[in-house]
């Protein structure tokens, strides 16, 4: 007979899939599908329903969901839009004799977020038969029993609902009974009183027919053994019996006890009770008591499975005779159910610096439970930038309610807690873990404002200057920092020829060797970048500051060293100790203590005549000149720096005691014969050459002449001598250092032009020079019998002070 209806089934499907889609408000669908639908089979093109767009179901992650585990028994194919069936529906077993069985599943899209509700009603198909709970019936039945006499018959089970359940039934035919069906009450009526004497008993076949098509029917066997007299059959007290039990009730709970009552007397009116047609599972959950009529729970009954039992309860008297009631039992529910929370979706990692309100994920959350029992309340646990945003009926978005900054904080553990309203009210918790996604949004930062890098000049090629650092708190590449110099000039040089930086330590190098008297500090600019994409980058000073190195030999300007020139100078006989003679000057490359100069007369003629300033170079008479000093002095001097360890240099000082050259006739052997030579030369031709232009000045000089002789001065009045191509305007007036010194100021009078012969007569304005009536006076021919010429072919102007260059 199962065979058969599975063929029916096939044949039914085979022909058409009724499909019956309807459009609802809310964006809600409705297919009306017949049960034992094959897997795979089409029951409509939900997309084409509701208008969404084939090519996006993908992309959109278009998903059937169902509340629980429960199986969704459709699916969706993304390629076609189609609602295909994947899971057996069986009817019977999903909705027992309900008039309606529906099946509500969900489609979820997500970008944005939809939820539309699939109510999928299983209609029934005529695959069950009818089936009587026996094979064979018995039944005692008394002689005694009068014409007319009713025998009630358990009514067949059909697993069908309406039309495809038990429509009626077909007695065989018989001499004695006939089949009587009201309210599905089945009963033999006796129709011809029966006589044990003549029949003891007899088998009757019973078919019972279901409305499908095609037809489906069962069928039972009577067998009535005919008794003496035993006319009266158990009565129930209530023809149904109602009871209402909570969910989760305890075993062996009494939950409805029935009773019955026979007329008869004896043997024929002890009543006993059992189940009419139940289900297996019914009969694992729920017992009776044979003699008292307690029903009682035997099993664990769950609301959210079950939520009401119908039982059949036949009394039995001793003889046979049997009566029917039912008992419905209502399961009422119980808060026994904690909400239960599913993650739908989840955008894990998430990128920091999303804007807030971005949605993070989808959360279902869920209760079996009903009525006040299922309402929940989610939550996102404090001192997180997420919360819970009610979307579509069960579902929530998890969005961002405050901008993420990975460098802050990684990763967050987020707890969502639901609570349903029931009493007490039960909750549950699921924790979510999401990273966070690194943006390169942070330059590398040095660690200083700036840097300040400090080499002894002569440094080695390749010696390390000093260390820069940056940090990026970005992740990986992003925070990866790389060095480098950026480009610019230092000293009309290219930076990269000075410096060098390590790309990866920061570690910055100098190429080449450093000179402090080249320059003594520099700046450059170092970029720390990352490797981000695109990159970002910031850049940090460096300022080199090159310390100083005694390298540099005092040298001297005025004299010039010995083996350059041979000076000498006139010093008047009538000189008072403590006079201005001449003066060293000289100076040093180096700084500070390195160029501290100090001044010794290391080697004398007279050791005791002449001094000399330790700082200010100055040569002064130590005493009064006498007659008896000598006439030629020769000084070496020797000027030493500070430095450690100390450089020196040194120089001759040439100097003539006399007040008229003409009083030095071996003045040519302290000279060289070929600086002699070039002196006369350059002599000759400079007379020559100004000879016309100074005849207009003659008068005016010896009237200048005149006027000196009659108030005399020293022939120097403290006057020094100094070639100015000696004298560097690069080196700094340092007092004390053995530069010249700030309260010296000299003046020009003369100069020839010569190189070797050029000579520059400067005037000390100190207080302790020569006084003005001691200065030695020269004329025109005195400077003429020096270098052998007649004094008036050579007027050069009168008062003129001269120094002979070797």
């Amino acid at each position: 007979m199962k065979d058969k209806g599975f063929w029916e089934l096939g044949h039914f499907c085979g022909l058409a899939v009724l499909i019956l889609s309807l459009r609802l408000a809310h964006g809600d669908l409705s297919y009306s599908v017949p049960e034992e639908m094959k897997h795979g089979a089409v029951i409509g093109n939900i997309a084409k329903d509701l208008g969404l767009e084939v090519n996006r179901l993908s992309s959109r992650k278009a998903r059937m969901d169902s509340e629980g585990n429960r199986k969704r028994y459709c699916d969706i194919n993304l390629s076609t839009g189609d609602l295909i069936a994947s899971e057996k529906m069986d009817r019977d077993s999903l909705c027992g004799k309900k008039a309606s069985c529906v099946l509500k599943v969900d489609l979820v899209l997500e970008n944005p977020l939809e939820l539309h509700r699939v109510i999928l009603h299983v209609l029934d198909v005529n695959d069950n038969s009818p089936q009587f709970k026996d094979e064979l019936i018995e039944m005692e039945i008394g002689e005694s029993a009068e014409k007319g006499a009713r025998f009630s018959i358990e009514e067949a089970h059909d697993a069908d609902i309406g039309q495809n359940s038990v429509q009626s039934y077909n007695l065989q035919k018989n001499d004695n009974f006939i089949l009587t069906v009201d309210n599905n009450r089945v009963e033999l009526v006796l129709e011809h009183k029966l006589d044990r004497e003549r029949q003891q008993e007899m088998n009757l076949l019973l078919t019972a027919l279901d409305g499908g098509s095609p037809q489906r029917s069962g069928t039972v066997v009577i067998h009535v053994t005919v008794l003496d007299a035993n006319d009266n059959a158990p009565v129930f007290s209530q023809t149904v019996y109602k009871a209402v039990l909570p969910e989760n009730s305890p075993l062996d709970t009494v939950v409805v006890t029935v009773t019955a009552t026979d007329a008869d007397e004896g043997i024929n009116g002890e009543v006993t009770y059992d189940f009419g047609h139940v289900s297996n599972e019914d009969e694992k959950l729920f017992s009776i008591d044979r003699r008292k009529g307690e029903i009682k729970l035997i099993g664990s009954i769950d609301f959210e499975e079950v939520n009401s039992f119908e039982l059949r309860i036949k009394a039995r008297d001793g003889l046979g005779l049997t009566s029917y009631s039912k008992v419905i039992i209502d399961i009422t529910d119980v808060n026994d159910n904690a909400p239960v929370i599913y993650l739908k979706s989840l955008t894990n990692p998430l990128p920091e610096g999303v804007s807030p309100g971005t949605e993070v994920g989808i959360v279902n959350v869920q209760d079996r439970d009903s009525e006040n029992n299922r309402q929940v309340r989610c939550s996102v646990q404090q001192h997180v930038p997420f919360k819970l945003v009610p979307s579509i009926k069960n579902y929530y978005s998890l969005v961002t309610t405050a901008e993420l900054d990975r460098e802050l904080v990684s990763d967050y553990n987020i707890t969502i807690t639901a609570t349903d309203e029931g009493s007490p009210p039960l909750s549950s918790s699921k924790s979510v873990h999401l990273s966070v996604a690194d943006v390169n949004d942070n330059p590398p930062g040095f660690e200083e404002q700036s840097y300040n890098a400090y080499v002894t000049e002569n440094n080695k090629p390749g010696s390390t200057l000093c260390s820069v650092s940056a940090l990026d708190p970005d992740w990986r590449q992003n925070g990866t920092v790389i060095y480098s110099l950026l480009p610019g000039e230092v000293n009309g040089a290219p930076v990269s020829s000075y410096l060098s930086v390590n790309g990866d330590t920061g570690l910055i190098h100098a190429v080449r060797s450093l000179d402090y008297e080249q320059f003594r500090s520099f700046t450059v600019h170092v970029m720390a970048r990352d490797n981000g994409s695109p990159p970002l980058s910031s850049n940090v000073t460096v300022s080199v500051f090159i310390t100083d190195v005694n390298d540099n030999s005092p040298q001297i300007l005025y004299p010039a060293p010995e083996g350059h020139s041979f000076m000498t100078e006139l010093v008047p006989k009538a000189a008072h100790g403590g006079s201005l003679v001449s003066k060293v000057i000289a100076v040093d490359a180096d700084s500070g203590q390195n160029a501290w100069l100090s001044y010794h007369i290391v080697k004398s003629t007279d050791p005791g005549l002449f001094t000399i300033g330790l700082h200010s170079g100055e040569i002064r008479t130590q005493r009064d000149i006498s007659e008896s000093d000598n006439m030629k002095q020769n000084l070496i001097v020797a000027v030493k720096d500070n430095g450690q360890p100390s450089l020196s240099a040194t120089c001759s000082m040439y100097l003539l005691i006399s007040d008229n050259l003409a009083e030095v006739p071996e003045l040519k052997d302290m000279s060289y014969d070929e600086t002699n030579s070039k002196l006369t030369s350059y002599l000759i031709i400079a007379l020559v050459s100004v000879s016309t232009f100074f005849l207009t000045f003659i008068i005016v000089i010896l009237s200048v002449r005149f006027c000196r002789r009659r108030k005399p001065r020293l022939l120097f009045d403290g006057a020094v001598a100094i070639p100015s191509a000696y004298l560097p305007p690069n080196y700094a007036e340092v007092d004390g250092t053995g530069t010249l010194r700030s309260t010296y100021n000299y003046d020009a009078y003369l100069t020839t032009g010569s190189r070797t012969s050029d000579f520059k007569f400067v005037r000390s304005y100190n207080d302790n020079t020569l006084p003005a009536d001691q200065t030695l006076k020269k004329s025109i021919s005195d400077f003429a019998e020096v270098f052998g010429q007649p004094a008036d072919s050579h007027e050069v102007g009168s008062d003129t002070y001269f120094q002979i260059f070797g």
